[in-house]
């Protein structure tokens, strides 16, 4: 497949996908198993991570309105009954600060060993019937916005957000909605705070394989899987850009459809590509 095109698609595979709670990483290890590029070559683990980043940018572009209100309002927040610990803001960052660690040792020891299509395969058809499970039984919410949520509500969807760094698979938005949800948050609450924990949280797991990736793959030969290096960073380019507007048009959608609707849909979608993956891999076409 040409390049440009290549990027084009997998540009629209992780716009799509890295918000909606069905696994980006799953979705791209599908689109590089038809595709036949290895995502995990100098070049294109670099492409990965630049995709990723575009995709991350579209939320603070999203939430601006909420950003700048919390920022206005920090510490005390907007009706003065907050702290430096229990402002929406900190409890972002606490959010983020269970999740860092362990998900850096399940990276490090774990993850290399599960990023097998049918361990994500597994995680899909999993995360869907708990997704499903959750969506149909916790339907009588306590938290109706992010502003009324507590330190014990931001370390519990911080600790379940683990799963989704050791399961690839999994998805970290499904993880971190179905955390929420439990613990008794509205869905759009849920939803909101998943959006906002992903900006830290993304944003040092994108910095970090950046940082691997240029440590690991020092000289041009490595990195690069073209000749002309102009055309290396307009393909770049292009994945950027595309996965930026594609992310920002679907989270906008994808909130409109969540109050309304909910996330059953998605945990079909889930069960149904889950079964597929694994007939695809047990029939003997596609690589385990």
């Amino acid at each position: 497949m040409n390049a440009y095109l290549l990027s084009v698609m997998l540009g629209i595979v992780e716009g799509l996908t890295e918000f909606l709670p069905v696994s980006s990483t799953a979705h791209l290890r599908i689109a590089e198993a038809f595709s036949g590029v290895d995502l995990n070559s100098g070049y294109w683990k670099m492409y990965s991570v630049v995709i990723q980043l575009g995709a991350i940018l579209s939320v603070p572009l999203l939430f601006r309105e909420r950003i700048a209100k919390f920022l206005h309002t920090f510490p005390r927040g907007e009706n003065g009954n907050k702290t430096i610990w229990t402002h929406p803001l900190s409890l972002v960052m606490i959010g983020f600060l269970v999740t860092a660690g362990p998900c850096y040792l399940a990276d490090h020891y774990i993850g290399k060993n599960l990023e097998r299509l049918s361990v994500m395969a597994v995680a899909l058809l999993v995360g869907g019937i708990i997704m499903a499970l959750v969506d149909y039984s916790f339907t009588r919410p306590k938290v109706q916005r992010m502003e009324d949520m507590g330190v014990l509500d931001a370390g519990w969807i911080g600790a379940v957000q683990i799963l989704s760094a050791v399961f690839p698979g999994t998805s970290r938005s499904m993880a971190t909605i179905a955390a929420g949800q439990v613990f008794g948050l509205s869905r759009a609450t849920a939803l909101e705070y998943s959006f906002f924990l992903s900006i830290p949280t993304m944003l040092a797991a994108t910095g970090y394989k950046f940082l691997q990736t240029l440590l690991h793959h020092k000289s041009p030969d490595e990195v690069a899987s073209y000749n002309a290096p102009a055309g290396q960073w307009v393909v770049l380019g292009i994945g950027f850009v595309v996965s930026f507007i594609v992310a920002l048009g679907v989270n906008a959608w994808f909130i409109r459809w969540v109050r309304d609707r909910g996330f059953m849909p998605f945990a079909a979608y889930r069960i149904v590509l889950g079964i597929g993956l694994l007939i695809w891999i047990f029939s003997g076409h596609a690589p385990a």
